[in-house]
């Protein structure tokens, strides 16, 4: 089975950080795959720009060498890469002053008909800058759009500011708020799920559904971003962006359409109806945790203030919340959230508990009944699990089993699994804003999150010691069995 590859008008993309981590191991490489997907008309150019003083062969030296590293066996095709490394062009600007942007205005006049997205691969200490030195130099025409990547500021202070400075610039409708999560299939196939189908809507509410437990765990520590994550933390890194998102996408009522508008606007009803938390609640609902020294898969690791090298920190590599939703679809349905830092593994799933049958027609030598659930997997291995109770096949009477119908993508459709970025970046030049965060959305998650954040600072919750390798502080598991539920730790 195969996907049909609806091709996208010429552009010309425009990677300020061109030469930094996240365009060599994720943007080039979803470029290079659309290109053999056949998806770019020409004629189509990526332009990398950064303060580094690069000519643009050694910028396509740069990605040649990038494609070669991150390019899974197979993928790396000499005749396409040459192909690709030839729409490559580079040049040197600097954020902050009015160098190299002439030369970046003369390279984009030649393509004026194209569609141009700047995507902003860099701190977001300069959207702001680049936002403005793209509006003061004349470089944005009618089909033009602007790509940001989280963090959108680190609080609602900042949030409010960042977007104001970037809307000084451009429309709302020209800018696209990433959040790569939103990308992959199996969040998209959330929604075909529930509204493609005649078997879950009905029962998607508070009359059949015990609880949700959405998790976002890493393997991983710092991996070198020890600056950044000491002043962010889980929960304004994983938990006020992708953790929420995933929830909207979960709990929203029906869109009139997917259209981008109409999506984005249930998605927010849901992050206005989260119940709200302060100092009074917050240490009852949430846990804090900071992992130890232990072991990984590879061997032993060593503790975040080991890794830190700073001696004293409080900030959480992990986090577990009790959210509510207060409407009439969810009141009284827990969504159980969590994400760490140098957890059991690396895996991403949506768990939907059903309640439990009403009464047992069976007697007890027939084992126990378990709730249903749906297991929705975002990573490593992409699919859908719904698990059910049935007979165990023999004769010797009626013994009851706990079997799951499971669909993996990558053996369901025998295809290669695209990242997330590959469907984004072409969502971009589509101008389809439906996986991109809007301004109020981003706007009442963190009206959310500042009370958590406001309320750990309050109270003085400390962050709770947690052995790498593990699921975390033993109060997340406590959080969710006083409730007399577990949480799904299959890996």
């Amino acid at each position: 089975m195969s996907s049909q590859i609806i091709p996208v008008e010429p552009f010309d993309y425009v990677v300020f950080g061109g030469s930094g981590d996240l365009a060599e191991r994720k943007l080039l490489p979803a470029l290079y795959h659309r290109q053999i997907e056949g998806q770019f008309s020409e004629p189509t150019r990526v332009i990398g720009a950064s303060r580094s003083p690069l000519t643009h062969e050694e910028y396509r030296k740069f990605a040649k060498d990038a494609l070669n590293e991150h390019l899974k066996k197979g993928e790396y095709d000499e005749a396409e890469v040459e192909k690709f490394c030839a729409r490559l062009y580079y040049v040197s600007v600097d954020a902050r002053t009015d160098a190299g942007w002439d030369q970046l205005k003369k390279l984009l006049d030649e393509g004026k008909d194209r569609v141009r997205a700047f995507y902003l691969a860099v701190a977001p200490g300069i959207f702001g800058d680049i936002s403005q030195k793209i509006h003061d130099h004349k470089l944005i025409t009618k089909s033009t759009r602007i790509v940001v990547e989280k963090p959108i500021g680190r609080d609602l202070a900042s949030a409010l500011q960042l977007n104001d400075t970037i809307g000084r610039a451009f429309k709302e409708e020209q800018i696209f708020r990433i959040d790569h999560y939103l990308g992959k299939e199996t969040v998209q196939n959330l929604m075909a799920l529930r509204f493609a189908n005649a078997l879950y809507e009905p029962l998607w509410n508070a009359n059949y559904i015990d609880h949700v437990q959405i998790t976002v765990a890493e393997s991983v520590g710092l991996e070198g971003r020890a600056g950044y994550y000491d002043t962010a933390g889980a929960l304004r890194d994983m938990v006020q962006n992708h953790i929420l998102q995933l929830l909207c996408l979960t709990a929203m009522e029906v869109p009139s359409s997917m259209d981008s508008e109409a999506v984005r606007d249930e998605k927010l009803k849901v992050l206005r109806a989260l119940k709200p938390f302060n100092a009074s609640n917050v240490e009852q609902a949430t846990v804090r945790g900071q992992y130890r020294a232990g072991a990984s898969g590879t061997g032993p690791v060593k503790g975040y203030l080991e890794e830190l090298e700073g001696g004293v920190s409080n900030t959480e590599t992990f986090v577990a919340i009790k959210a509510e939703i207060n409407n009439w679809r969810w009141a009284g349905v827990p969504f159980y959230i969590r994400t760490g830092k140098r957890l059991t593994g690396r895996m991403s799933e949506i768990v939907i508990t059903f309640k439990p049958i009403p009464h047992a027609i069976f007697d007890q030598a027939a084992g126990r009944i378990n709730a249903n659930q749906l297991i929705i997997r975002l990573q490593p291995d992409e699919g859908v699990k719904q698990s059910l109770m049935i007979k165990d096949p023999g004769p010797g009477g009626m013994r009851l089993r706990n079997v799951s119908l499971d669909m993996s993508f990558a053996q369901a459709f025998n295809v290669r699994n695209p990242d997330a970025y590959e469907r984004l970046l072409m969502d971009v030049i589509r101008s389809n804003q439906t996986l991109f965060m809007r301004r109020d959305e981003v706007e009442a998650a963190w009206k959310w999150v500042d009370p958590i954040l406001k309320g750990w600072e309050t109270t003085g919750q400390q962050v709770q010691g947690y052995t790498a390798g593990t699921w975390g502080p033993s109060q997340a598991i406590a959080l969710i069995e006083r409730d007399g539920r577990t949480w799904h730790d299959e890996i």
